[in-house]
């Protein structure tokens, strides 16, 4: 009688099952070898967060698969522990601080878990903390997403499939795609009572997009904080993170921040895209005449340059755009930012670390050690740090850095109140600027129309200061402003993009002298009328007559009703 099986009867199904059940078998002896757990990965279920942490290139060359996850604990499974290319990715895993639970499965375990990869969607994590998007999912997103209106749409459809099917990845990649394609700085996740708010700051103002239900909420954070590589346990403390993602070779930074409110958590993330920070000296919008006192200043061999104004006023833009011009071969640049907002090339960037005493006082001690020309301190906020800028200023180098004062005037008081001598502020500081961003009317929707008269008598008193300093910038007549409107193109907000409105003060012996007699920002004020610089009030209302923006957007970020000396 014949022994082979096939001649017996014995089905194709039959001898695939025989030797799957001797694969398992063999896995498990090879587990009682190693010492080592052993699992069915056929007959387990995937978490497709694990399975993301190690690229489906590396996992099938290393005989490897992470199918588990939970906050830093991972569950991996692996043919063998032994090999070079396993070993290798579970050294990777634990350098980035992942607690390793090692399982021994069959190969065709692994390829059952392997399967799933083709169930990620296109955004894929190639490692911890790094979300690639493909130029085609982005593109595709870029043509169907026109106003706030589609996304909104979209999210929901992809909600309501979520809650019955998964999907989570799915539903994060629209609303980052989202927050991409309207060029958003900052996107809001807000747990309400009844539901979740998600909101996308465009040109510094939030607008609604969607609402999506409290089901998927739970799914979706944990998602988040996965990416960002916080802890998925804590719910009841705030948390910071960060991930990346790759869109066209340019990799833009997503800093998430999580806070426990009453009804979840509340997550927040900026979107960090170099193209929003690549503005050059020419192009940030200043004044003619302003702007050529800035170019003088900014190429000075040594000095104290102060940008005065509240978080989201565009400060870093601006100090950034300063180093881009003044950078050369022939200088060395040294920063220290809380954080490092964007990369710079040809320009060594620090960062403070607070846990390991790396401060801006301590950061500024050790750039002066590295010879350097010129330095940017990202905020001067005590008195030992604004004594050694100060110092250094002195001392042959130019410095850069940040002041929390609401306009020009106010940083020699400031520096005063920082304990600094009146004298000693004099020789080092060279020019202190104020700035705030006002958004810009969209050039496809704004319409023309009559002035209310509260705006008419505003404009025309500011109209006549600014004819006492620069009579040339005032026009003979003006009789229309204009209003927002909105359309597809400005995603129904009625305005496009931003604009600073800027002044200044520098350096001269009539403000030298106002600044020794230990001055209210007033008196120095008065000191520089001479120097014939327009102040952020005048310069906006040059910009609304021009019809690039309106009086109401004014009004959200400056003072419409000041003293006008």
């Amino acid at each position: 009688m014949s022994n082979d099986p096939l001649k017996q009867g014995v089905t194709d199904e039959q001898i695939s099952d025989l030797r799957t059940r001797e694969a398992e078998e063999l896995a498990q002896v090879m587990a009682d070898k190693y010492k080592l757990p052993y699992i069915d990965l056929t007959r387990t279920l995937v978490n497709t967060d694990a399975l993301r942490l190690v690229t489906e290139a590396d996992a099938r060359a290393g005989s490897i698969v992470a199918f588990s996850v939970s906050g830093k604990k991972i569950n991996v499974a692996v043919d063998s522990p032994n090999k070079p290319e396993t070993l290798g990715i579970i050294e990777e895993l634990k350098n980035k601080n992942f607690e390793i639970t090692l399982y021994v499965t069959s190969l065709s375990g692994l390829e059952s878990a392997w399967a799933k990869y083709e169930e990620i969607s296109k955004s894929e994590r190639s490692h911890a903390g790094l979300i690639e998007i493909s130029s085609e999912s982005i593109a595709d997103y870029t043509t169907r997403f026109k106003t706030l209106k589609d996304i909104r749409v979209e999210i929901e459809k992809e909600s309501n499939l979520a809650e019955k099917q998964g999907g989570i990845s799915i539903i994060l990649e629209i609303i980052m795609a989202g927050g991409l394609v309207t060029d958003a700085s900052d996107i809001h996740i807000e747990p309400e009572q009844d539901n979740i708010r998600l909101r996308y700051r465009l040109d510094g103002v939030l607008e609604d997009v969607a609402v999506f239900p409290s089901k998927i909420y739970n799914q979706i954070i944990s998602r988040l904080k996965l990416v960002s590589g916080m802890k998925l346990n804590v719910k009841l403390a705030s948390q910071d993170g960060r991930f990346s993602i790759i869109l066209k070779n340019t990799e833009i930074e997503i800093r998430s921040s999580v806070i426990p409110t009453a009804y979840g958590e509340s997550v927040v993330m900026r979107i960090l895209n170099p193209e929003s920070i690549n503005v050059t000296f020419e192009k940030l919008g200043i004044e003619k005449e302003l702007f050529e006192v800035f170019n003088k200043e900014i190429h000075k061999p040594n000095g104290l340059v102060l940008l005065t104004g509240p978080t989201g006023s565009g400060k870093t833009t601006t100090l950034y755009s300063f180093l881009r011009e003044i950078n050369s071969t022939e200088s060395k640049i040294i920063t220290i930012e809380d954080p490092i907002e964007y990369h710079l090339e040809g320009i060594n960037q620090t960062q403070v670390n607070r846990k390991q005493g790396y401060t801006f006082l301590s950061g500024l001690r050790s750039a002066l050690r590295q010879d350097p020309d010129i330095i940017m301190v990202g905020e001067i906020r005590d008195p030992e740090t604004a004594k050694i800028a100060v110092q250094s200023s002195l001392t042959g180098h130019l410095v850069f850095s940040t002041l929390h004062t609401n306009n020009a005037q106010g940083a020699i008081p400031r520096l005063i109140d920082l304990n600094l001598n009146p004298k000693i502020i004099t020789s080092a500081l060279t020019l202190s600027i104020a700035q705030r961003l006002l958004r810009k009317l969209c050039p496809v929707c704004k319409q023309e129309r009559e002035p209310e008269p509260w705006e008419k008598e505003l404009i025309d008193k500011v109209l006549e200061s600014i004819k006492k300093k620069r009579p040339g910038l005032v026009p003979a007549t003006w009789t229309k402003v204009y209003k927002s409107v909105g359309c597809d193109e400005c995603h129904n907000t009625g305005f496009k993009g931003r604009q600073g409105i800027f002044e200044a003060i520098y350096m001269d012996d009539a403000v030298a002298a106002a600044a020794i007699t230990n001055p209210n920002e007033k008196e120095i004020k008065i000191a520089a009328i001479p120097q014939k610089i327009l102040d952020m009030r005048q310069d906006g209302v040059l910009k609304v007559i021009k019809g690039e923006t309106t009086i109401e957007e004014m009004g959200r970020v400056i003072d419409l009703y000041e003293e006008i000396i």
